[in-house]
């Protein structure tokens, strides 16, 4: 029989190697052992006993000149294996292949998780400035316009709970003020579309509509992102903007269909 002690402490066991893993995803591409000991306030001893651990689990790798640790491709199957099983990246896939294609911008599909939002993929067209962006990294809901399109399913109440106040300033032009986010999801709900600007990063812009399962809840979000001077609110081409706004939102209609929506 399992007692509740040994339950406590596989279950802190499974949380430090996860902590691990996830110190060794925080930018840097090769860590030592006292680095992720201080990412994840472990002692340099357990540090060194979960890294091994890993290490013989394929889950990590050691460089062996440096002795620096990193990410194993071991991971690989099971990140793919999670983000191809997932519905809404199976019905985004195409779409926005076509999309990325036609247009020659980025286009991004993505999920909230918890205060953040995660992405499921990110194609790029050949227009598009170089991304960083990639399936599994996360942004702040309030600063993107596929944040703000996944927030129109929350009342303004549930919103200030999830996000906390103030909201992160990430460049001047970033939406730091809840009165503010809830005039701009308002101006969603009602055009079907959200617009970002230099929100998060500068230079950039964005243009953003939800996606529909068959419950007509919004369970995703995409995006077609470049420079600011073609998508942004300050855009210089406002008739090549409006052409884009109907492509991104016929992309997301698509998608929303392959889920069920009606």
């Amino acid at each position: 029989m399992v007692t509740r002690a040994t339950d406590v402490g596989t279950n802190q066991s499974v949380e430090r190697a996860v902590s691990v893993l996830r110190a060794l995803d925080s930018g840097r591409p090769e860590l030592r052992v006292s680095d992720v000991a201080e990412l994840t306030g472990l002692g340099s001893s357990t540090t060194s006993r979960l890294l091994s651990t890993l290490e013989r689990l394929d889950m990590v790798e050691r460089d062996p000149v440096s002795n620096l640790y990193r990410l194993s491709l071991g991971l690989l199957p099971l990140a793919a294996t999670a983000t191809n099983r997932h519905p809404v990246h199976r019905a985004a896939r195409m779409v926005l292949q076509g999309l990325a294609t036609r247009t020659g911008l980025g286009a991004n599909v993505a999920v909230r998780r918890g205060s953040e939002l995660m992405f499921l993929g990110n194609f790029e067209g050949t227009r598009a400035p170089k991304s960083y962006t990639q399936a599994g990294h996360t942004a702040p809901l309030h600063a993107t316009s596929i944040g703000k399109c996944l927030l129109t399913g929350l009342t303004p109440k549930e919103r200030r709970k999830l996000l906390g106040d103030p909201l992160e300033a990430h460049t001047e032009y970033t939406t730091t003020s809840h009165d503010h986010l809830d005039t701009e999801i308002d101006t969603v709900r009602r055009t079907g579309y959200a617009v970002e600007a230099e929100e998060r990063a500068l230079g950039r812009a964005s243009l953003a509509a939800p996606v529909r399962d068959a419950s007509g809840d919004i369970v995703a979000a995409i995006s077609l992102w470049g420079p600011t001077s073609v998508l942004g609110d300050r855009s210089d081409t406002e008739g090549q903007r409006l052409s884009l706004v109907r492509e991104v939102i016929e992309a997301a209609d698509a998608i929303s269909q392959a889920l069920g929506a009606l």
